[in-house]
């Protein structure tokens, strides 16, 4: 079992969305997905519920910092493939508890100052936790303009790692959730798709090498 955790100090940077766009990824590459929710918003938890048809091999299990570990000592006796821990904003606690927990930690921000003031807390938490693997996702991006650009060399500037894959803005990622879907259900051969599957094959590697060592 492996497990990502996906943390942020900034509401509305992605988190849920890109958590639940690799869930799906890894759902469709065979793999048994746990997505827990620990936002007290259950935004994840309300996205599986509008979803028509369930798949067995995901599950979303919504719940307090305090029963993390548990929850992930049970999916680990269940079978589960892979983990994708998503965290509310502005919450410490949730993000320190994500990052002592996982495999690799993913950072998404939006490449706005608003976000990007917040990359220094996060190096923070994540110091704090010794977690050892972190990437920032550049994550909403305008498909014009140089803004991502600029959040790398930001990102670069603070000691992070970045993910060779940009997320850009484009209405599939709106639009997918109203019916419990991502955008590699709702746009299969759409780009957005295209972008998710690059950043889930990009994080695979990263997972596999490091279970081989």
């Amino acid at each position: 079992m492996q497990t990502i955790s996906l943390i942020g100090q900034k509401g509305g940077s992605g988190k849920t969305t890109l958590a639940l766009g690799l869930a799906i990824c890894a759902t469709q590459d065979g793999k048994t997905v746990v997505v827990v929710d620990l936002d007290p918003q259950t935004t994840a938890t309300n996205w599986y519920d509008r979803r028509e048809q369930l798949d067995e091999n995901l599950t979303i299990v919504s719940c307090q910092v305090s029963r993390l570990k548990n929850v992930l000592q049970t999916a680990q006796q269940q079978g589960a493939d892979l983990i994708i821990i998503d965290t509310p904003a502005k919450s410490s606690e949730a993000a320190l508890e994500a990052a002592r927990s996982c495999d690799l930690a993913l950072v998404p921000i939006r490449p706005q100052i608003y976000d990007l003031e917040t990359l220094q807390a996060v190096r923070g938490i994540l110091d704090i936790a010794k977690t050892i693997h972190s990437y920032v996702v550049i994550n909403s991006a305008p498909i014009q303009g140089k803004r991502h650009i600029e959040a790398k060399e930001i990102a670069l500037s603070l000691g992070y790692q970045l993910a060779p894959v940009v997320i850009y803005t484009r209405a599939v990622h709106g639009d997918a959730p109203t019916v419990g879907q991502t955008a590699s259900e709702f746009e299969p051969t759409g780009k957005g798709a295209e972008e998710l599957n690059q950043l889930y094959k990009f994080i695979s590697k990263l997972l596999n090498k490091k279970k081989s060592k």
